[in-house]
């Protein structure tokens, strides 16, 4: 038992040191944690360096990577969203994953894989990433854009394929005994409904109490292990009938995904899944040899590519043809999708598990989904050059026709507004805009708004404002000022650094929640950052001065001069016993008090004598007994039994309370 104990602890070990280095690596590199992980696992397995001799160990805790995993894919799949987006959803989604899946068996069947793993590669290879594709797009700025909207409601149809597919695999391996094909799969999904039926009653009935109850009771340990009870008990309950444990882990993240608490539970789940999910990929990676690889590398390579040209001609036939999007929107979703998705994998690694893949063709077909997401991030990125290279006229025809529009309604502006972003920032400040008789153009990336919002005459137009030619129709060089109103900092840093590459001018306001990315918007040229969070709590002061019946000339002088000093006033606060527990930071900095005993290193000593501006710390004030002086004069002399009040960040504010006090 210790020796186990002992490969165990060292396994994990080796494994988290390599881990870091090559996630950091990635990071530098813009390529997702996953094929980090992956390469680990292709070093120390056994086509690499044969590290880990204890596999078998580091498969269990694989497992349970795979629980959380599906747990955490149920959590975020909302009914809401895909209701909202049901054309998109049941209809380009489900023609997706059905007709690739075709092709795929087809293409199998015509070079001699047998039934069961045929099924099981078409249906792995028919899924694209979820994670990579909608992280890209996010940071992008193109997940509310057309093919955006397209690709999302593709993948939201794909995690909805989840549960019959997890129904499917354990189903399969049945048929390799004496049990028919179509028996087995009757008796599997007949165990599949009725595991789903009995966890929508369990949700509605059992869960969302007792997460109620536990809530009440104001534990954070009590409810991290409530959800990890409810997320490994659903998957054993699953495997016990004899069905996938991914599928209960999957059902129990769907039934909590809908409560109050999905992001309390999202957030303590994180630490679990983050960690357990990359051994998860490092087994993955584990299943790789190299030395096939290289045997087999043309037909890896053809097998990659293949991959990409079948998944993107599908997704580009359907977006084109069956629904009637523009050449643009279906060449920049196809390829957006052209990869094989973290899914396929779990999906792979089970029918290893289950013996329904044939060791060195699993092991070709693995590698060559791997080697598809790898290319994923890079085409997500370059999705609009490929669309302006492959669609050539039609592409570039298409977006000059959104221009032309623009340009004819905005013809005789001048002196006006450009607003980039029209949500309900954006809309209210054009009513003020409209109020006061100022012209505005708006862009925004949303056609449902955009459509409902013209048919009410509004000035607002489909385009992504981070485009010289649609800024350039907008009149940019008439206008008199450009407010950028984006709720996501990706999509608002990028269109920033746009327009400045062409217009350094022109004034700039952004809106923002908080001062998260204030100096990174200033850096980029915004001439005003407006933090929503101080903005409410300027608001708030100066109505409340008013009440106190404070001067209203005052009142006014007060929050300009809090505007000017860019929030400087309010950038900094006393951090709470809550801040402290959950390790929390203000973005701005902390505000702290250091008393000074008579053995302090400071007393006798001016300010101007301390190292403060060096360090960072400005003094906010100087509290002798009973009276606070704001903004002391540099000359002020310290004594015993001051308290010094100063704000910074938080490691200056602890250095400088060091030297206060000790003299270093």
């Amino acid at each position: 038992m210790d020796a186990i104990q002992e490969h165990i602890l060292l396994s994990v070990v080796l494994l988290l040191g390599l881990a870091v280095l090559t996630v950091s690596f990635a990071r530098r590199l813009h390529f997702p944690p996953i094929l980090s992980y992956i390469i680990v696992g292709i070093i120390v397995g056994p086509g690499g360096f044969s590290l880990i001799q204890e596999e078998e160990n580091i498969h269990l805790l694989a497992e349970l990577g795979i629980v959380f995993l599906l747990f955490s894919i149920g959590l975020e799949f909302s009914l809401a969203q895909m209701y909202a987006m049901r054309n998109l959803v049941f209809g380009l989604g489900s023609l997706q994953v059905f007709i690739t899946g075709a092709v795929i068996f087809l293409i199998g069947h015509l070079f001699g894989l047998d039934t069961n793993t045929n099924i099981v590669i078409a249906s792995a290879f028919a899924l694209s990433s979820t994670a990579i594709v909608i992280k890209q797009l996010t940071e992008q700025g193109e997940i509310q854009s057309r093919h955006g909207r397209s690709s999302v409601g593709v993948l939201i149809f794909q995690d909805i394929m989840a549960i019959p597919l997890l129904i499917l695999i354990p189903a399969l391996a049945l048929t390799q005994g004496d049990s028919s094909l179509s028996s087995a799969l009757g008796i599997s999904f007949l165990k599949g409904l009725l595991v789903v039926v009995f966890m929508f009653l369990l949700g509605r009935y059992v869960l969302r109490p007792l997460f109620h109850e536990v809530a009440s009771a104001k534990s954070t340990e009590l409810f991290m292990l409530t959800v990890l009870l409810v997320a490994l008990g659903s998957a054993a309950f699953t495997e016990e009938i004899g069905l996938s444990l991914t599928l209960g882990a999957f059902l129990a993240g769907m039934m909590l995904g809908e409560t109050e608490y999905r992001h309390q539970i999202e957030s303590d789940i994180r630490p679990f899944q983050d960690v357990l999910l990359g051994l998860f990929f490092i087994t993955v990676g584990m299943m790789i040899a190299p030395l096939l690889i290289l045997e087999n590398f043309v037909t890896v390579m053809l097998i990659t590519l293949a991959i990409i040209v079948i998944k993107g001609a599908v997704i580009y036939g359907l977006v084109r043809f069956v629904f009637k999007k523009g050449d643009g929107v279906a060449v920049r979703t196809a390829v957006s999708l052209a990869q094989v998705g973290e899914f396929g994998l779990v999906l792979m690694t089970l029918a290893f598990n289950y013996n329904l893949l044939p060791t060195e063709t699993g092991q070709i077909l693995l590698s060559a989904a791997v080697l598809s997401m790898m290319a994923a991030p890079i085409l997500v990125k370059l999705n609009g050059k490929i669309a302006l290279k492959l669609s050539g006229s039609g592409y570039t025809a298409e977006r000059k026709q959104m221009e032309n529009v623009i340009e004819q309604d905005t013809e005789f502006l001048t002196n006006h507004v450009i607003l980039c972003g029209f949500g309900r920032t954006g809309q209210t400040t054009s009513r003020f805009l409209r109020k006061a008789n100022y012209p505005y153009v708006a862009l925004d990336l949303d056609i449902a708004r955009i459509k409902e919002a013209q048919l009410a005459g509004e000035q607002v137009y489909y385009g992504d404002a981070a485009k010289a030619d649609i800024l350039h129709a907008c009149k940019i060089d008439k206008a008199k000022i450009i407010i950028i109103t984006y709720h996501d900092h990706h999509i608002a840093l990028k269109t920033l650094r746009s327009i400045r590459q062409f217009n350094k001018d022109i004034p700039i306001l952004i809106r923002t929640q908080d001062d998260a990315y204030l100096q990174e918007f200033l850096d980029a040229g915004a001439t005003e950052v407006i933090p929503d969070i101080f903005e409410s709590s300027i608001m708030l002061a100066s109505h409340v001065l008013l009440m106190l019946g404070h001067p209203p000339s005052q009142v006014l002088k007060e929050t300009r001069q809090a505007r000017e000093d860019r929030y400087g006033l309010l950038a900094s606060f006393y951090p709470g016993e809550t801040d402290i527990k959950s390790g929390a930071q203000t973005h701005g900095g902390v505000i702290h008090a250091v008393s000074l005993d008579e053995q302090a290193y400071a007393i006798g000593k001016r300010l101007k004598e301390l190292p403060f501006a060096e360090h960072q710390v400005h003094v906010d004030a100087v509290k002798r007994g009973s009276v606070r002086g704001d903004n002391p004069d540099e000359n002020t002399r310290l004594r015993a039994e001051d308290t010094v009040i100063i704000s910074g960040s938080a490691e200056a504010i602890e250095k400088m309370n060091s030297i206060l006090k000790q003299g270093y």
